[in-house]
């Protein structure tokens, strides 16, 4: 389908239709937003009072489409795309084209009742955002887009997404709920509130969820299934009316992962090896890469067989975290509101980066591994503790006319020890931990990575809505905040001369040259001798300025300019370029509301922005200098080289054409383009730094058109019978950019996809409490490739992530209780 057409069906059908998902269960007011309420500005409003473009999905929505990870989420959300190169549980969140990059902080801020995400900062993406269990037992989600950058702890430049939990109430109710289906789906789910006082209330909630994988493994070495899911996530919601105008908000949670993570799939080799363009690498690795593709292909391979040689691959989290609110109502005018929370997050993670098996020819069975991370000398990839404080003063003045926010915020993020991996690069290890690895080239090596992150963030914010008459209104914010990052690390290179032999030397350029040209050799893969420091500070002021006019009550009209920005960071790994600074972005956007009732109640959201993007962090790939190919490994850098344009429209709107059918549709295009790439001077180490991204070229992870559109039939039956009701959700992407690589031919496009997901829902079958449903995604079983990467140029071959195949459940939930 081309995007002319697209634009042109969806315009004509936004007139009547898209996402009304912010209803409650009973859906009375379905295709009538006006009594959705939202929490984009700290407090609670009506969704069509609030002035930024938002995508709310209900608990209801979370259920009908069986949503319980973060790639779930970004399926239903147009203006949402998702990074999930190394499973769902570290993917990361894309919006409007601002995309997380390495080890870059996170540009779309996950906010769990009103706390940011506890940080990690793992050689990959992990940590900062919706981990497992994070969906169970919510009020809503909220996806807010472009910088939310005066009220929100953590500075970010794409957005926030708002987790809601539901909030203990004075009734006694809850649910057991258990679901099977296809891949051995065994999940079950259960909720208990209850009331034990007038002035006290608990709520508890479960998740417990196992499912084989998807992913074949062929090589015959480790797990022969991957991309399984088996967590469990626990939490307990306390509050307590300490009198009648202080409440005291308690969540405790705790979640596990245990899986064996994801692989991907080799989609292409380099068989003619360019002595101008490519690595010497490529000259033994391309055959090696193109004999394995052959080898699947003769296999009769499925688009979900993978062939990963990693015989320890797993993924492993753990997270638990405390939150506190304590809201005082000082006055009718005058509310003070104290937040508080500790987290603590462990990852464990084994992998292949590049999915290989490459056997040598006529060598019995040698294998030749390209990288593999695993568990370093402390036994975390990440480990990470996270304490925040916010105060906030909400209040108003002048009969109502004027309501205002100002606050304190404080974040401080500590190591739990030194986070560590061993990263084997050419060794063919069954425990690197132990050194137990041969090495088949010859000049293969451990890198020991070593670490040691402590972030603090503080901020200062005030933000002031002004009724200068019944219609108009003008809102103003500023922030100023302060990032701080400081780096200790610890990070060797280990060689393994000889069988029980190991020779451990610092990677840091200086001390490898030792003021003599010869490395520095150390006692083991932690050496203090081989420790460096590192700092990063940015200072920045965000702002926004909002005029919204209200021409009747059920419309609303508004302009506004925003500042956001992101915090600079650190890889010591890179040598010579291991920090990066902060980026900025100016939105301008425009937006209008409306709603309509009457025989066909509805509403329609449309926003128009603009971004203005600089100091834009952007990944590059090194290229060795020749006096340093044997000495220095080729990296993939962070640094301030970007200036970068963005521009689009987003719609949300739904109807109710008669009594039983509900039409819901969402769209957003997306125009990126990359308007200027300045890097800085390579070190000396590397003769150049390649872009990862062409100038006038889109950014990553940016399509031009995607839309989303859910149709939802209630059946005409008596309440003695149920409610029966059928839904289905059709979701069109435009092929677009994942990383955009010069020299591959498979040009590292993500292709266009149409996916289809189905639901049929019974509750309160044939009058009993329970709720029956059937669920179904990916129904034409869509083949696609969702975020290519691999080495064309260093290593010979490319690779990618699938998507996942057509599932299948049944859920049966019995409700108690009100």
């Amino acid at each position: 389908m081309r995007s002319g057409s697209i634009v042109s069906v969806l315009l004509l059908g936004t007139i009547l239709s898209a996402p009304a998902f912010g209803q409650d269960r009973s859906q009375n007011t379905a295709g009538d937003s006006g009594d959705i309420i939202v929490t984009a500005r700290r407090s609670e409003e009506r969704l069509q009072d609030v002035p930024i473009s938002i995508t709310v999905l209900s608990e209801e929505a979370i259920a009908k489409r069986n949503i319980y990870n973060a790639n779930d989420l970004a399926a239903y959300v147009p203006s949402l795309s998702l990074n999930s190169n190394f499973g769902p549980e570290k993917a990361s969140f894309a919006i409007r084209g601002f995309v997380q990059e390495g080890k870059t902080a996170p540009s779309v801020g996950v906010y769990f009742a009103d706390v940011v995400a506890p940080r990690a900062n793992g050689g990959t993406t992990s940590g900062n955002g919706a981990g497992v269990g994070s969906m169970m037992d919510l009020q809503n989600v909220q996806v807010l887009k472009g910088p939310q950058g005066t009220l929100f702890g953590r500075n970010t430049t794409g957005g926030a997404i708002l987790l809601v939990p539901a909030k203990p109430t004075n009734n006694l109710e809850g649910y057991v709920e258990g679901s099977v289906g296809d891949y051995n789906l065994r999940r079950f789910q259960g909720v208990l509130n209850a009331p034990l006082s007038d002035t006290f209330r608990v709520r508890a909630a479960v998740d417990w969820n196992q499912r084989d994988g998807y992913l074949r493994n062929r090589s015959g070495i480790g797990p022969d299934r991957l991309g399984d899911t088996d967590y469990i996530a626990t939490r307990l919601s306390i509050v307590g009316d300490l009198t009648p105008d202080l409440e005291n908000y308690t969540i405790f949670s705790y979640s596990r992962s245990n899986n064996h993570g994801v692989a991907p799939k080799m989609i292409g080799c380099n068989p003619n090896f360019n002595p101008l363009t490519d690595s010497p690498l490529v000259a033994v690795l391309g055959p090696l890469s193109c004999a394995q593709i052959a080898r699947q292909n003769a296999r009769g391979d499925g688009f979900w067989d993978v062939e990963s040689a990693d015989p320890n691959q797993l993924e492993r989290v753990e997270q638990w975290q405390v939150i506190n609110t304590t809201t005082w109502r000082a006055s009718d005018n005058l509310t003070v509101k104290n937040i508080a929370s500790y987290a603590e997050y462990r990852e464990k993670a084994d992998f292949s980066l590049w999915g290989d098996n490459l056997l040598v020819p006529g060598a019995g069975g040698l294998r030749l591994p390209t990288i593999t991370i695993g568990l370093g000398a402390s036994g975390y990839n990440s480990s990470q503790s996270t304490f925040t404080e916010e105060l906030q003063l909400q209040g108003s003045a002048l009969g109502d006319a004027l309501k205002w926010q100002a606050g304190a915020y404080l974040e401080v993020s500590k190591p739990l020890g030194f986070s560590s991996s061993f990263a084997h690069i050419f060794l063919s290890c069954t425990n690197a931990l132990t050194y137990q690895c041969s090495d088949p080239l010859g000049f293969g090596s451990i890198s020991s990575t070593n670490y040691k992150d402590t972030f603090n963030n503080k901020g200062l914010y005030a933000q002031a809505t002004y009724k200068l008459s019944e219609r108009f209104s003008v809102t103003g914010g500023i922030r100023y905040t302060m990032d701080k990052l400081t780096d200790i690390n610890r990070n060797l290179n280990i060689y393994l001369p000889a069988p029980g032999t190991q020779l451990f030397t610092c990677q840091n350029i200086i001390k490898f040259n030792n003021g003599a040209g010869g490395p520095l050799f150390v006692e083991g893969p932690q050496s203090a001798r081989c420790e460096n420091v590192f700092q990063t500070k940015s200072n920045r002021p965000t702002w926004l300025i909002d005029l919204d006019y209200k021409p009747s009550d059920d419309m609303l009209l508004y302009a506004k300019w925003a500042r956001g920005y992101r915090q600079g960071g650190i890889n010591p790994n890179n040598l010579g370029i291991e920090t990066w600074g902060p980026e900025k972005v100016d939105t301008y956007e425009v937006g209008a509301k409306t709603s309509f009732r009457g025989a066909v109640p509805g509403y329609f959201n449309v926003a128009a922005f603009y971004n203005n993007f600089r100091g834009q962090q952007l990944a590059v790939n090194s290229v060795v200098a020749p006096a340093y190919v044997n000495s220095v490994p080729p990296i993939q850098a962070i640094v301030n080289a970007g200036k970068s344009r963005l521009w689009g429209v987003e719609v949300d709107a739904s109807v109710r054409p008669f009594e039983g059918l509900r039409l819901d549709v969402s769209y957003a295009y997306l125009n990126t383009k990359l308007q200027q790439f300045t890097p800085p001077t390579p070190p000396v180490y590397y003769s150049s730094l390649l872009p990862t991204a062409q100038v006038g070229e889109p950014l990553s992870l940016s399509p031009k058109n995607r839309v989303t559109v859910t149709g939802t039939y209630t059946l005409p039956l008596d309440a003695s019978v149920g409610e029966v009701s059928f839904g289905a959700t059709f979701t069109h992407t435009d092929a677009n950019a994942a990383v955009s690589q010069i020299f591959s031919p498979f040009l590292y496009k993500v292709k266009a996809s149409n996916l289809l997901n189905l639901n049929v829902d019974w509750k309160s079958a044939l009058g009993s409490p329970i709720d029956l449903a059937f669920f179904m995604t990916n129904v034409t079983n869509e083949k696609l490739i969702t975020f290519p990467g691999g080495s064309w140029q260093t290593f010979g071959a490319d690779v990618g992530h699938t998507n996942m195949p057509r599932m299948f459940g049944f859920r049966a939930r019995i409700n108690f209780g009100k």
